[in-house]
């Protein structure tokens, strides 16, 4: 376990190449050298370009490099390393599991669990030992609230690198642990067709305040049966189509100007109100306050159910299927 992320300095490695103390403590005084935790340090110039989630894998993999060799990164902590989002989740502490049943505890910069692991629930990430993907998720929603973890296990089944299938045998192993039926509600609700964090809250909300459970990415076609476009949420016999509307999309096209993606996706709202579609919009402005969402989809479908029941066959959009 003797591999670096970019721009991790260790003592003990700058030590061994010829470096001094002192050049560390006065690089550390021009801030040349931001302290990751104790004896590792990032350089500014590529502290600068990581988010919060960047930093955490950083301090994570400092932490791990630091640790017992028979102590893995667990938890939200491992999902940083597995590349999965994270939401509305404290990155302060990196989380660790020991081998054991006890000795689990607290420090300024690690919280260490307790908890055996097999050797088909652990892997090998940049050299460091970290929970496999399915273990993490589950010990993720053991100990996290539904939402979040719902995030968070929509998109690693949406990028195809775990199945349900994994996730109910994780859930099965951790039948005996605190939390493990909260964590079988969570992987049950789970959907890979669920594209961004912004629509996994959005399905997490439905299920709170009750509404029916909508189609997910479903192709709808217009009057001429040619595809109007793929919306997120489809309540047929309701008439009403729902859509996040996260707001970067209109800024990420290569080629066209936000104006022009924003012309589109009006013309194409347009086209979807003509199939007899009542359409529903949020932002993530909305998601923050959830009675106005609800508004939005109850007046839709009081303006949907005035025509008949949506007539039209749907395609919905298989999720990314991991490669065997």
């Amino acid at each position: 376990m003797d591999s670096e992320p970019a721009g991790l300095v260790r003592r003990c490695t700058a030590l061994d190449r010829g470096c001094t103390d002192g050049e560390l403590h006065r690089s550390r005084s021009r801030g040349e050298l931001l302290t990751v935790r104790r004896g590792a340090y990032l350089r500014r110039e590529d502290d600068a370009v990581l988010d919060t989630v960047g930093r955490h894998r950083v301090l994570a993999h400092a932490t791990a490099l630091a640790s017992n060799s028979e102590t893995a990164v667990s938890h939200v902590s491992a999902l940083a390393l597995h590349g999965i989002d994270l939401w509305n989740v404290p990155l302060a502490l990196v989380h660790m599991t020991a081998n054991r049943t006890h000795g689990g505890k607290k420090s300024r910069r690690r919280h260490l669990h307790a908890t055996p692991f097999t050797p088909d629930e652990v892997t090998v990430i940049d050299g460091i030992l970290v929970t496999t993907l399915a273990r993490s998720l589950v010990d993720f929603a053991r100990t996290v609230p539904f939402e979040q973890a719902v995030v968070s296990g929509d998109h690693a089944l949406h990028l195809g690198l775990t199945d349900h299938s994994e996730l109910a045998d994780a859930v099965c192993r951790a039948h005996h642990r605190t939390g493990a039926r909260r964590a079988g509600r969570a992987v049950a609700f789970m959907n890979g067709l669920s594209e961004s964090v912004g629509e996994s809250r959005s399905r997490v909300l439905f299920h709170r305040e009750e509404l029916p459970a909508p189609e997910l990415q479903q192709v709808v076609p217009g009057l001429d049966g040619r595809p109007v476009g793929r919306v997120d949420f489809l309540w047929r016999e309701h008439g009403v189509v729902g859509e996040f509307d996260g707001l970067e999309k209109y800024s990420l096209h290569p080629t066209r100007s936000e104006s022009e993606s924003v012309r589109l996706e009006k013309l194409r709202e347009d086209d979807l109100r003509a199939t007899g579609a009542a359409v529903a919009r949020w932002t993530w402005k909305h998601l923050d306050d959830p009675a106005t969402v609800v508004a939005r989809i109850r007046r839709a479908c009081e303006l949907g159910c005035r025509s008949a029941p949506l007539s039209f066959t749907s395609q919905p959009v298989s999720p990314v299927r991991r490669a065997h």
